[in-house]
Protein backbone atom coordinates (compact mmCIF):
# COMPACT_ATOMS: atom_id res chain seq x y z
CA UNK A 1 0.00 0.00 0.00
CA UNK A 2 1.20 3.51 -0.71
CA UNK A 3 1.51 6.12 2.04
CA UNK A 4 -1.68 7.98 1.12
CA UNK A 5 -3.74 4.78 1.21
CA UNK A 6 -2.27 3.75 4.58
CA UNK A 7 -2.94 7.21 5.99
CA UNK A 8 -6.52 7.44 4.78
CA UNK A 9 -7.35 3.90 5.93
CA UNK A 10 -6.50 4.88 9.52
CA UNK A 11 -8.45 8.12 9.74
CA UNK A 12 -11.13 8.46 12.39
CA UNK A 13 -12.90 11.11 14.42
CA UNK A 14 -11.64 11.75 17.93
CA UNK A 15 -14.73 10.10 19.44
CA UNK A 16 -14.30 7.01 17.25
CA UNK A 17 -10.61 6.84 18.15
CA UNK A 18 -10.96 7.00 21.94
CA UNK A 19 -13.74 4.41 21.90
CA UNK A 20 -11.11 1.94 20.78
CA UNK A 21 -9.74 2.21 24.33
CA UNK A 22 -10.98 -0.38 26.82
CA UNK A 23 -11.85 0.01 30.48
CA UNK A 24 -9.17 -1.16 32.95
CA UNK A 25 -6.43 -0.15 30.49
CA UNK A 26 -3.48 2.19 30.88
CA UNK A 27 -2.85 5.21 28.62
CA UNK A 28 0.44 7.06 28.15
CA UNK A 29 -0.14 10.68 27.12
CA UNK A 30 2.30 12.91 25.22
CA UNK A 31 4.24 15.36 27.35
CA UNK A 32 3.81 19.05 28.16
CA UNK A 33 2.76 21.33 25.25
CA UNK A 34 2.93 18.24 23.04
CA UNK A 35 -0.08 16.73 24.80
CA UNK A 36 -2.86 15.81 22.31
CA UNK A 37 -5.52 18.10 23.75
CA UNK A 38 -8.16 17.19 21.15
CA UNK A 39 -7.89 13.49 22.04
CA UNK A 40 -7.96 14.20 25.78
CA UNK A 41 -11.10 16.32 25.32
CA UNK A 42 -12.71 13.39 23.48
CA UNK A 43 -11.66 10.98 26.22
CA UNK A 44 -13.36 13.10 28.88
CA UNK A 45 -16.41 13.67 26.66
CA UNK A 46 -16.81 9.91 26.38
CA UNK A 47 -16.12 9.21 30.05
CA UNK A 48 -19.22 7.02 30.49
CA UNK A 49 -17.61 4.43 28.23
CA UNK A 50 -14.73 3.96 30.68
CA UNK A 51 -14.12 2.47 34.09
CA UNK A 52 -10.78 2.54 35.91
CA UNK A 53 -8.67 3.78 33.03
CA UNK A 54 -5.19 4.74 34.24
CA UNK A 55 -3.64 7.80 32.63
CA UNK A 56 0.14 8.28 32.92
CA UNK A 57 1.26 11.74 31.99
CA UNK A 58 4.48 13.39 33.05
CA UNK A 59 3.54 17.09 33.06
CA UNK A 60 0.00 17.97 32.00
CA UNK A 61 0.04 21.60 30.98
CA UNK A 62 -3.54 21.64 29.69
CA UNK A 63 -6.81 21.30 31.62
CA UNK A 64 -6.26 17.73 32.86
CA UNK A 65 -10.02 17.32 33.19
CA UNK A 66 -9.59 13.58 33.62
CA UNK A 67 -7.99 14.31 37.01
CA UNK A 68 -10.74 16.56 38.32
CA UNK A 69 -13.52 15.80 40.81
CA UNK A 70 -16.26 13.58 39.44
CA UNK A 71 -13.89 11.57 37.27
CA UNK A 72 -12.75 9.12 39.95
CA UNK A 73 -14.67 6.06 38.72
CA UNK A 74 -13.63 6.69 35.11
CA UNK A 75 -9.98 7.73 35.27
CA UNK A 76 -7.02 7.54 37.65
CA UNK A 77 -4.01 9.76 37.08
CA UNK A 78 -0.48 8.46 37.62
CA UNK A 79 2.03 11.29 37.49
CA UNK A 80 5.78 11.36 36.93
CA UNK A 81 5.88 15.14 37.47
CA UNK A 82 3.13 16.72 39.53
CA UNK A 83 1.65 19.85 37.97
CA UNK A 84 -0.80 22.51 39.12
CA UNK A 85 -3.72 20.74 37.45
CA UNK A 86 -3.03 17.39 39.13
CA UNK A 87 -1.78 18.19 42.65
CA UNK A 88 -5.19 18.00 44.27
CA UNK A 89 -6.14 14.62 42.81
CA UNK A 90 -2.85 13.15 44.05
CA UNK A 91 -3.21 14.76 47.47
CA UNK A 92 -6.77 13.43 47.71
CA UNK A 93 -5.67 9.88 46.87
CA UNK A 94 -7.47 9.68 43.52
CA UNK A 95 -4.14 9.79 41.74
CA UNK A 96 -0.58 8.84 42.51
CA UNK A 97 3.01 9.86 41.91
CA UNK A 98 5.96 7.75 40.74
CA UNK A 99 9.46 9.09 41.58
CA UNK A 100 11.80 8.63 38.63
CA UNK A 101 14.67 10.41 36.90
CA UNK A 102 13.44 11.85 33.61
CA UNK A 103 16.05 9.82 31.71
CA UNK A 104 14.53 6.59 33.05
CA UNK A 105 10.83 7.18 32.33
CA UNK A 106 10.99 5.17 29.07
CA UNK A 107 12.21 2.24 31.20
CA UNK A 108 9.06 2.64 33.30
CA UNK A 109 6.99 2.26 30.14
CA UNK A 110 8.67 -1.08 29.52
CA UNK A 111 8.14 -2.35 33.07
CA UNK A 112 5.88 -1.09 35.87
CA UNK A 113 3.89 1.42 33.76
CA UNK A 114 3.64 -0.47 30.48
CA UNK A 115 0.84 1.23 28.51
CA UNK A 116 -1.96 -0.36 26.53
CA UNK A 117 -2.48 2.85 24.56
CA UNK A 118 -0.28 5.79 23.50
CA UNK A 119 -1.97 9.13 22.79
CA UNK A 120 0.45 11.36 20.88
CA UNK A 121 0.50 14.64 18.97
CA UNK A 122 2.37 14.80 15.65
CA UNK A 123 3.15 16.92 12.62
CA UNK A 124 1.64 15.87 9.27
CA UNK A 125 3.62 13.20 7.41
CA UNK A 126 6.28 14.18 4.91
CA UNK A 127 6.43 12.71 1.39
CA UNK A 128 7.99 9.56 2.81
CA UNK A 129 5.24 9.04 5.39
CA UNK A 130 7.19 10.20 8.48
CA UNK A 131 5.53 12.37 11.13
CA UNK A 132 7.60 14.36 13.61
CA UNK A 133 6.99 14.31 17.36
CA UNK A 134 7.72 18.04 17.19
CA UNK A 135 7.95 19.63 20.63
CA UNK A 136 7.68 16.40 22.65
CA UNK A 137 10.05 13.51 21.90
CA UNK A 138 11.19 12.70 25.49
CA UNK A 139 9.32 9.53 26.57
CA UNK A 140 6.51 10.17 24.06
CA UNK A 141 8.27 8.52 21.14
CA UNK A 142 9.06 5.48 23.25
CA UNK A 143 5.41 5.19 24.31
CA UNK A 144 4.50 4.37 20.72
CA UNK A 145 6.87 1.41 20.82
CA UNK A 146 5.68 0.23 24.22
CA UNK A 147 1.92 0.44 23.58
CA UNK A 148 -0.02 -2.02 21.35
CA UNK A 149 -2.48 0.75 20.33
CA UNK A 150 -1.18 4.11 19.04
CA UNK A 151 -3.64 6.97 18.49
CA UNK A 152 -2.23 10.16 17.01
CA UNK A 153 -3.56 13.68 16.66
CA UNK A 154 -2.13 15.11 13.44
CA UNK A 155 -1.86 18.89 13.59
CA UNK A 156 -0.50 21.29 10.95
CA UNK A 157 0.51 23.64 13.77
CA UNK A 158 2.93 21.09 15.24
CA UNK A 159 6.43 22.10 14.10
CA UNK A 160 8.37 19.52 12.16
CA UNK A 161 11.48 19.19 14.27
CA UNK A 162 14.48 17.14 13.16
CA UNK A 163 16.67 14.52 14.81
CA UNK A 164 15.65 11.15 16.24
CA UNK A 165 12.01 12.20 16.42
CA UNK A 166 9.97 10.50 13.71
CA UNK A 167 7.31 7.82 13.40
CA UNK A 168 5.98 6.34 10.14
CA UNK A 169 2.26 6.42 9.45
CA UNK A 170 2.31 2.62 9.16
CA UNK A 171 3.20 2.49 12.88
CA UNK A 172 0.11 4.51 13.86
CA UNK A 173 -3.12 2.59 14.41
CA UNK A 174 -5.61 5.48 14.44
CA UNK A 175 -5.13 8.96 12.96
CA UNK A 176 -7.25 11.93 14.04
CA UNK A 177 -6.77 15.14 12.10
CA UNK A 178 -7.26 18.28 14.15
CA UNK A 179 -5.52 21.59 13.58
CA UNK A 180 -5.12 23.94 16.53
CA UNK A 181 -2.36 26.22 17.81
CA UNK A 182 -0.10 24.67 20.44
CA UNK A 183 -0.36 25.75 24.05
CA UNK A 184 1.85 28.80 24.57
CA UNK A 185 3.66 29.86 27.73
CA UNK A 186 4.19 33.58 28.11
CA UNK A 187 7.68 34.62 29.22
CA UNK A 188 7.78 35.02 33.03
CA UNK A 189 8.14 38.37 34.73
CA UNK A 190 11.73 38.82 35.88
CA UNK A 191 12.14 40.75 39.13
CA UNK A 192 15.25 42.45 40.49
CA UNK A 193 15.86 39.36 42.65
CA UNK A 194 15.93 37.07 39.62
CA UNK A 195 18.16 39.54 37.78
CA UNK A 196 20.67 39.43 40.65
CA UNK A 197 20.57 35.62 40.63
CA UNK A 198 20.98 35.57 36.86
CA UNK A 199 23.97 37.89 37.06
CA UNK A 200 25.61 35.65 39.67
CA UNK A 201 25.02 32.54 37.54
CA UNK A 202 26.42 34.26 34.47
CA UNK A 203 29.70 34.86 36.33
CA UNK A 204 30.31 31.10 36.14
CA UNK A 205 29.62 30.88 32.40
CA UNK A 206 32.60 31.21 30.06
CA UNK A 207 32.91 31.64 26.31
CA UNK A 208 32.45 28.30 24.56
CA UNK A 209 30.48 26.64 27.38
CA UNK A 210 27.64 24.21 26.69
CA UNK A 211 24.45 25.01 28.64
CA UNK A 212 21.62 23.04 30.17
CA UNK A 213 18.83 25.17 31.56
CA UNK A 214 15.10 25.03 32.01
CA UNK A 215 12.18 27.39 31.88
CA UNK A 216 11.15 30.13 34.27
CA UNK A 217 12.26 33.47 35.59
CA UNK A 218 15.69 32.35 36.81
CA UNK A 219 16.84 30.64 33.58
CA UNK A 220 15.51 33.58 31.57
CA UNK A 221 17.34 35.98 33.89
CA UNK A 222 20.57 34.03 33.35
CA UNK A 223 20.15 34.43 29.61
CA UNK A 224 19.85 38.21 30.03
CA UNK A 225 23.42 38.33 31.32
CA UNK A 226 24.98 36.13 28.64
CA UNK A 227 24.71 38.62 25.79
CA UNK A 228 28.43 39.46 26.00
CA UNK A 229 29.46 35.78 25.82
CA UNK A 230 30.67 34.02 22.69
CA UNK A 231 30.26 30.62 21.06
CA UNK A 232 27.87 29.09 23.60
CA UNK A 233 26.25 25.72 22.94
CA UNK A 234 23.09 23.94 24.06
CA UNK A 235 22.62 20.36 25.26
CA UNK A 236 19.55 20.35 27.47
CA UNK A 237 16.31 18.59 28.17
CA UNK A 238 14.35 21.65 27.04
CA UNK A 239 14.70 25.26 25.98
CA UNK A 240 12.40 28.20 25.43
CA UNK A 241 12.23 31.64 23.83
CA UNK A 242 15.24 33.11 25.65
CA UNK A 243 17.55 30.71 23.85
CA UNK A 244 16.11 31.78 20.49
CA UNK A 245 17.00 35.38 21.29
CA UNK A 246 20.64 34.46 21.98
CA UNK A 247 20.84 32.38 18.81
CA UNK A 248 19.59 35.32 16.77
CA UNK A 249 22.12 37.57 18.52
CA UNK A 250 24.94 35.19 17.57
CA UNK A 251 25.80 34.32 21.19
CA UNK A 252 24.70 30.69 20.83
CA UNK A 253 26.16 29.02 17.74
CA UNK A 254 27.26 25.61 19.10
CA UNK A 255 30.60 25.99 17.34
CA UNK A 256 32.72 24.84 20.31
CA UNK A 257 30.71 21.73 21.17
CA UNK A 258 32.59 18.46 20.89
CA UNK A 259 29.35 16.43 20.73
CA UNK A 260 26.84 17.39 18.01
CA UNK A 261 28.91 20.37 16.96
CA UNK A 262 26.77 23.06 15.36
CA UNK A 263 23.49 21.73 16.78
CA UNK A 264 21.28 22.43 19.79
CA UNK A 265 20.16 19.20 21.45
CA UNK A 266 16.90 18.91 23.40
CA UNK A 267 14.14 16.41 24.16
CA UNK A 268 11.13 18.73 24.56
CA UNK A 269 10.27 22.39 24.04
CA UNK A 270 7.78 24.88 25.41
CA UNK A 271 7.31 28.58 24.92
CA UNK A 272 5.55 30.93 22.53
CA UNK A 273 4.80 30.72 18.83
CA UNK A 274 8.14 32.42 18.22
CA UNK A 275 9.87 29.30 19.54
CA UNK A 276 7.67 26.91 17.56
CA UNK A 277 8.33 28.84 14.35
CA UNK A 278 12.07 28.87 15.06
CA UNK A 279 12.41 25.09 15.47
CA UNK A 280 10.23 24.16 12.46
CA UNK A 281 12.46 22.39 9.90
CA UNK A 282 15.50 23.99 11.56
CA UNK A 283 18.60 21.84 10.90
CA UNK A 284 20.46 23.48 13.81
CA UNK A 285 17.98 21.94 16.28
CA UNK A 286 18.09 18.18 16.91
CA UNK A 287 15.45 16.54 19.08
CA UNK A 288 16.25 13.21 20.73
CA UNK A 289 14.54 10.83 23.17
CA UNK A 290 15.19 11.58 26.84
CA UNK A 291 17.15 8.33 27.20
CA UNK A 292 19.76 10.04 25.04
CA UNK A 293 19.62 13.75 25.97
CA UNK A 294 19.51 13.17 29.73
CA UNK A 295 21.82 10.19 30.01
CA UNK A 296 24.65 11.60 32.17
CA UNK A 297 27.22 9.50 30.29
CA UNK A 298 26.13 11.08 27.00
CA UNK A 299 25.45 14.67 28.12
CA UNK A 300 28.72 14.56 30.06
CA UNK A 301 30.64 14.03 26.83
CA UNK A 302 30.13 17.75 26.23
CA UNK A 303 33.15 19.57 27.61
CA UNK A 304 32.39 22.58 29.83
CA UNK A 305 28.77 21.58 30.42
CA UNK A 306 27.06 24.09 32.72
CA UNK A 307 23.87 22.81 34.33
CA UNK A 308 21.50 25.44 35.80
CA UNK A 309 18.49 24.33 37.83
CA UNK A 310 16.37 25.62 40.69
CA UNK A 311 14.97 24.33 43.96
CA UNK A 312 12.62 24.85 46.91
CA UNK A 313 15.01 24.47 49.85
CA UNK A 314 18.66 23.82 50.69
CA UNK A 315 19.73 22.73 54.16
CA UNK A 316 23.03 23.55 55.83
CA UNK A 317 24.56 20.27 54.66
CA UNK A 318 23.81 21.14 51.03
CA UNK A 319 20.90 18.75 50.60
CA UNK A 320 18.58 20.10 47.93
CA UNK A 321 14.79 19.69 47.81
CA UNK A 322 13.32 20.67 44.44
CA UNK A 323 10.02 18.80 44.39
CA UNK A 324 8.04 18.88 47.62
CA UNK A 325 6.88 21.18 50.39
CA UNK A 326 7.16 18.91 53.38
CA UNK A 327 5.19 15.80 52.50
CA UNK A 328 3.22 17.51 49.70
CA UNK A 329 4.57 16.63 46.27
CA UNK A 330 4.42 19.70 44.01
CA UNK A 331 6.68 18.71 41.10
CA UNK A 332 9.40 16.06 40.63
CA UNK A 333 13.09 15.49 40.07
CA UNK A 334 12.71 15.91 36.30
CA UNK A 335 16.16 16.09 34.75
CA UNK A 336 17.90 17.95 37.57
CA UNK A 337 19.99 15.06 38.86
CA UNK A 338 20.60 13.74 35.33
CA UNK A 339 22.37 16.98 34.47
CA UNK A 340 24.01 17.60 37.84
CA UNK A 341 25.76 14.27 37.32
CA UNK A 342 26.44 14.98 33.64
CA UNK A 343 28.15 18.24 34.61
CA UNK A 344 30.25 16.31 37.14
CA UNK A 345 31.38 13.95 34.39
CA UNK A 346 31.99 16.75 31.88
CA UNK A 347 35.57 17.99 31.46
CA UNK A 348 35.39 21.51 32.91
CA UNK A 349 31.71 21.07 33.83
CA UNK A 350 29.86 23.02 36.52
CA UNK A 351 26.45 22.39 38.11
CA UNK A 352 24.44 25.25 39.59
CA UNK A 353 21.35 25.22 41.79
CA UNK A 354 19.95 28.75 41.71
CA UNK A 355 17.14 30.12 43.86
CA UNK A 356 15.80 33.23 45.54
CA UNK A 357 16.92 33.39 49.18
CA UNK A 358 13.35 33.63 50.45
CA UNK A 359 9.79 32.64 49.57
CA UNK A 360 6.29 33.65 50.75
CA UNK A 361 6.95 37.35 50.11
CA UNK A 362 10.20 37.22 52.05
CA UNK A 363 8.72 35.54 55.15
CA UNK A 364 10.46 32.17 54.79
CA UNK A 365 14.14 31.43 54.19
CA UNK A 366 14.94 28.89 51.49
CA UNK A 367 18.25 28.13 53.20
CA UNK A 368 17.28 26.18 56.30
CA UNK A 369 18.98 24.28 59.14
CA UNK A 370 17.22 21.06 58.06
CA UNK A 371 14.79 20.32 55.26
CA UNK A 372 11.12 20.41 56.20
CA UNK A 373 9.79 17.25 57.81
CA UNK A 374 8.99 14.77 55.05
CA UNK A 375 10.64 16.78 52.26
CA UNK A 376 12.29 14.79 49.48
CA UNK A 377 16.03 15.07 48.92
CA UNK A 378 16.27 15.69 45.18
CA UNK A 379 19.97 16.41 44.73
CA UNK A 380 22.12 14.83 47.41
CA UNK A 381 24.83 16.64 49.31
CA UNK A 382 27.32 14.38 47.54
CA UNK A 383 26.22 15.64 44.12
CA UNK A 384 25.69 19.33 44.79
CA UNK A 385 28.27 21.87 43.59
CA UNK A 386 27.27 25.55 43.34
CA UNK A 387 24.34 27.08 45.23
CA UNK A 388 23.48 30.61 44.10
CA UNK A 389 21.10 33.22 45.50
CA UNK A 390 20.79 36.95 44.89
CA UNK A 391 23.36 37.36 47.68
CA UNK A 392 26.18 35.38 46.17
CA UNK A 393 27.73 32.06 45.16
CA UNK A 394 28.61 29.10 47.37
CA UNK A 395 30.79 26.32 45.96
CA UNK A 396 30.07 23.37 48.26
CA UNK A 397 31.89 20.65 46.35
CA UNK A 398 34.52 18.80 48.43
CA UNK A 399 34.13 21.12 51.44
CA UNK A 400 33.47 20.04 55.03
CA UNK A 401 29.95 20.18 56.41
CA UNK A 402 30.94 23.11 58.63
CA UNK A 403 32.41 25.08 55.74
CA UNK A 404 29.36 24.30 53.61
CA UNK A 405 27.08 25.65 56.33
CA UNK A 406 29.15 28.82 56.66
CA UNK A 407 29.07 29.45 52.91
CA UNK A 408 25.32 28.89 52.72
CA UNK A 409 24.62 31.21 55.63
CA UNK A 410 26.65 33.92 53.89
CA UNK A 411 24.35 33.81 50.85
CA UNK A 412 21.11 33.57 52.86
CA UNK A 413 18.87 36.59 53.22
CA UNK A 414 20.41 38.89 55.89
CA UNK A 415 17.32 38.83 58.11
CA UNK A 416 17.61 35.05 58.54
CA UNK A 417 21.36 34.80 59.06
CA UNK A 418 21.29 35.21 62.85
CA UNK A 419 18.86 32.31 63.30
CA UNK A 420 20.91 30.19 60.89
CA UNK A 421 24.07 31.03 62.84
CA UNK A 422 22.33 29.92 66.05
CA UNK A 423 21.40 26.63 64.36
CA UNK A 424 24.99 26.26 63.13
CA UNK A 425 26.43 26.74 66.62
CA UNK A 426 24.00 24.25 68.20
CA UNK A 427 24.67 21.67 65.53
CA UNK A 428 28.44 21.93 65.25
CA UNK A 429 29.26 23.04 68.80
CA UNK A 430 31.54 25.86 67.68
CA UNK A 431 31.37 29.56 66.90
CA UNK A 432 30.36 30.66 63.45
Amino acid sequence: MDIKTIYESRLATADEAVRRIKSESRISVGHCVGEPTHLLDALVRNKEYFRNVEITHMFPIGKAQYAQKGMEKHFRHISQFVGTATRETIKAGHGDFVPCFFSQIPNQLDTTLKPDVALVHLSPPDQHGYCSFGVSVDYTKHSTKAAPLVIAQINRHMPRTLGDCFIHVSDIDVIVEHDAPLIELSPPKITDVEKAIGENCAKLVRDGDCLQLGIGAIPDAVLLFLKDKKDLGIHTEMFSDGVVELVEAGVINNSKKNLHKGKMIATFLMGTQRLYDFVHNNPSVAMYPVTYTNDPMIAGQNDNLVSINSCIQVDLLGQVCSESVGTTQISAVGGQVDFVRAAAISKGGRSIIAMASTTAAGKISKIVPTLDDGAAVTTSRNDVQYIITEYGIANLKYHTVRDRARMLINIAHPKFRDSLIDAFQKRFCEDF
